[in-house]
């Protein structure tokens, strides 16, 4: 396993959240204090990311591209020349299926991407290198689904990139060499301002088709204030995006 995969475990929540609660087990004779502080700061932030309403509110500040139209879709044919996936993960060997498989989020990204090249006649590009170092590659898997579940072939498949970052470069190597310059991007709207970023760093022009949104009305229980562990799962994936937002300028140039 790479050493950023391990450190992101570490410092996202709620393994970050975990190591403030033990640290304050391990100074609570000694520094009673600090440990009272780490302790409510660990507890405290397990709280927060695990409301609804916290989702929602962090949502709104990172999803700044708007969703397409329907009415949209068709002319996507004079906007772009490729539709871009980005992949999202793995399930890993479900007896279902008898195979690993996309992740939830990826089969939300291969239904909208079936959808826009239906009504586009575009092509399809999926990207997604191995996961873990172990194959098949994401785009692979997503490339099977799409085919199999949705009817869409795939035009091309990215299968070495491991980084939003690598998506971008890896894709734009093989679109130059058809001549493309011109995508059409679709990944969850909290992740499209960073894979922007990197796409049009690549040298590509973006049209951004983002879907997912979570700074909608959660619709829950209280105007959710109650903490769920779903909450808390979507405010991670937050949090990554609100870091990587920052790191990805200061790594890339």
């Amino acid at each position: 396993m790479e050493l950023r995969f391990l450190l992101k475990q570490l410092i996202l929540p709620p393994g970050g959240l975990l190591l403030l609660i033990l640290l304050a087990w391990l100074c609570w004779s000694s520094r009673p204090r600090l440990a009272l502080l780490l302790l409510l700061l660990g507890l405290g932030g397990l709280w927060l990311m695990s409301l609804p309403v916290v989702v929602e509110q962090a949502a709104r500040v990172l999803e700044r591209e708007p969703a397409l139209a329907e009415a949209q879709w068709a002319s996507l044919a004079q906007r772009g020349e490729v539709i871009v996936v980005l992949g999202s993960g793995r399930e890993e060997a479900d007896p279902a299926w008898g195979s690993d498989q996309p992740s939830v989020t990826a089969i939300e990204r291969l239904r909208y991407a079936a959808r826009l090249h239906r009504a586009s006649g575009l092509p399809v590009l999926i990207s997604g290198g191995l996961h873990y170092g172990e194959p098949p590659s994401e785009a692979g898997l997503m490339a099977d689904a799409l085919q199999r579940d949705f009817g869409v072939a795939t035009r091309w498949r990215e299968e070495r990139s491991r980084t939003t970052w690598e998506n971008a470069q890896f894709s734009a190597e093989l679109l130059r060499e058809q001549g493309i310059r011109r995508v059409v991007l679709v990944t969850q709207a909290a992740h499209m301002p960073r894979s922007r970023w990197c796409f049009e760093r690549a040298g590509l022009e973006v049209v951004a088709a983002p879907l997912g949104f979570l700074g909608v009305a959660n619709a829950r229980p209280l105007g959710g204030w109650l903490p769920e562990g779903k909450a808390l799962w979507q405010s991670t994936r937050l949090l990554n995006e609100a870091l990587g937002q920052v790191v990805y300028p200061l790594l890339y140039r």
